[in-house]
């Protein structure tokens, strides 16, 4: 019985997914079975890691953000600073935030204050209107 040679579909498979792990140690990169699972497994870790990565960073910039406004000893904290920013519909990320505090403080001290004079809007309304009617009484 003559011998008949296999197709070549199977190995183009394997030599693609070897590829994928080359960079691998032992037998990780060798044997078939195991490359498998490790390309599986090394593609649910990237997926995991990509969400992880962005949850540092918002971390990170946080952490920045209240090391420089709590650095000034400005008499409030960083969620204090959001929840201003928020009332005083200046939209600016935290990323943005972090840079600005990292590379330019004066010009996050000056954001800060001119929040906080906009901040507390209800007194500020009421001091307008005691002004407006101390103006009509005199």
């Amino acid at each position: 019985m003559t011998r008949i040679r296999r197709g070549y579909i199977a190995r183009r498979r394997r030599t693609k997914m070897r590829l994928f792990v080359s960079s691998f140690r032992g037998a990780h990169s060798r044997l078939s079975r195991t490359i498998t699972q490790q390309k599986i497994r090394a593609l649910v870790s990237a997926h995991r890691d990509r969400d992880r990565k962005k949850r540092d960073f918002r971390r990170l910039w946080i952490t920045r953000i209240n090391a420089v406004i709590r650095g000034n000893l400005v008499s409030y904290s960083y969620s204090r600073l959001i929840y201003n920013l928020y009332k005083a519909q200046l939209v600016l990320n935290r990323k943005i935030l972090a840079q600005i505090a990292i590379s330019n403080r004066n010009c996050l001290y000056m954001i800060s204050n001119e929040i906080l004079k906009y901040g507390n809007w209800k007194e500020s309304i009421i001091i307008f209107k005691r002004s407006s009617l101390e103006n009509e009484l005199q």
